[in-house]
Protein backbone atom coordinates (compact mmCIF):
# COMPACT_ATOMS: atom_id res chain seq x y z
CA UNK A 1 0.00 0.00 0.00
CA UNK A 2 1.19 3.26 -0.71
CA UNK A 3 0.16 6.53 0.27
CA UNK A 4 0.13 8.48 -3.03
CA UNK A 5 -3.93 8.28 -3.25
CA UNK A 6 -4.25 9.60 0.10
CA UNK A 7 -1.63 12.79 -0.48
CA UNK A 8 -3.68 13.25 -3.46
CA UNK A 9 -7.32 13.50 -1.80
CA UNK A 10 -5.82 15.78 1.29
CA UNK A 11 -4.51 17.79 -1.65
CA UNK A 12 -7.49 18.41 -3.20
CA UNK A 13 -9.82 18.14 0.59
CA UNK A 14 -6.77 21.14 1.09
CA UNK A 15 -7.00 23.73 -2.02
CA UNK A 16 -10.27 22.78 -3.61
CA UNK A 17 -13.50 24.29 -2.31
CA UNK A 18 -15.95 22.39 -4.04
CA UNK A 19 -14.56 18.81 -3.10
CA UNK A 20 -14.60 20.07 0.66
CA UNK A 21 -18.47 21.00 0.18
CA UNK A 22 -19.07 17.75 -1.07
CA UNK A 23 -16.80 16.07 1.74
CA UNK A 24 -18.92 18.06 4.25
CA UNK A 25 -22.32 16.67 2.39
CA UNK A 26 -20.99 13.14 2.76
CA UNK A 27 -17.50 11.93 3.13
CA UNK A 28 -18.00 8.16 1.57
CA UNK A 29 -19.58 9.50 -1.06
CA UNK A 30 -17.11 12.58 -2.01
CA UNK A 31 -14.42 9.69 -1.50
CA UNK A 32 -16.22 7.36 -3.87
CA UNK A 33 -16.58 9.74 -6.73
CA UNK A 34 -12.23 10.70 -6.21
CA UNK A 35 -12.26 7.17 -6.39
CA UNK A 36 -14.25 7.22 -9.79
CA UNK A 37 -11.71 9.69 -11.00
CA UNK A 38 -8.71 7.15 -10.64
CA UNK A 39 -7.26 8.07 -7.05
CA UNK A 40 -6.35 4.48 -5.80
CA UNK A 41 -7.29 4.07 -1.94
CA UNK A 42 -6.98 0.83 0.11
CA UNK A 43 -10.42 0.24 2.68
CA UNK A 44 -8.19 1.36 5.45
CA UNK A 45 -7.56 4.63 3.63
CA UNK A 46 -10.92 5.55 2.76
CA UNK A 47 -12.20 4.52 5.92
CA UNK A 48 -9.28 6.55 7.66
CA UNK A 49 -10.04 9.67 5.46
CA UNK A 50 -14.07 9.28 5.80
CA UNK A 51 -13.19 9.67 9.69
CA UNK A 52 -11.57 12.97 9.12
CA UNK A 53 -12.86 16.17 10.65
CA UNK A 54 -14.84 18.06 7.67
CA UNK A 55 -14.63 21.33 10.11
CA UNK A 56 -10.77 20.44 10.89
CA UNK A 57 -10.13 20.44 6.99
CA UNK A 58 -11.83 22.88 6.39
CA UNK A 59 -10.04 25.53 9.10
CA UNK A 60 -6.77 23.88 7.71
CA UNK A 61 -7.71 25.19 4.25
CA UNK A 62 -8.70 28.40 5.43
CA UNK A 63 -5.41 28.93 6.69
CA UNK A 64 -3.65 28.27 3.53
CA UNK A 65 -1.78 30.92 1.41
CA UNK A 66 -5.04 31.83 -0.79
CA UNK A 67 -2.75 31.33 -3.89
CA UNK A 68 -2.55 27.70 -3.12
CA UNK A 69 -6.64 27.44 -3.16
CA UNK A 70 -7.64 25.95 -7.03
CA UNK A 71 -9.97 28.77 -8.34
CA UNK A 72 -13.89 28.48 -8.20
CA UNK A 73 -15.36 29.25 -11.68
CA UNK A 74 -19.05 30.91 -11.88
CA UNK A 75 -20.37 30.35 -14.99
CA UNK A 76 -21.57 33.69 -16.71
CA UNK A 77 -20.53 36.13 -19.12
CA UNK A 78 -16.84 37.25 -18.65
CA UNK A 79 -16.23 40.84 -18.10
CA UNK A 80 -14.15 41.37 -20.93
CA UNK A 81 -16.37 39.74 -23.68
CA UNK A 82 -16.76 42.15 -26.51
CA UNK A 83 -20.88 42.58 -27.45
CA UNK A 84 -21.20 41.98 -30.80
CA UNK A 85 -21.10 44.91 -33.92
CA UNK A 86 -24.89 45.44 -34.53
CA UNK A 87 -25.99 44.34 -37.64
CA UNK A 88 -25.60 46.95 -40.20
CA UNK A 89 -28.98 48.21 -41.54
CA UNK A 90 -29.85 46.96 -45.45
CA UNK A 91 -30.31 49.69 -47.97
CA UNK A 92 -33.69 49.71 -50.08
CA UNK A 93 -33.21 48.77 -53.98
Amino acid sequence: MTHRGVEIVLGRLATDETIRQRFRQSPAQALRDLVALGIELSTVEIAALESLDPGAVGHFAHALDPRLQKAVLVPGPRPDAESPEPAAPEEAS
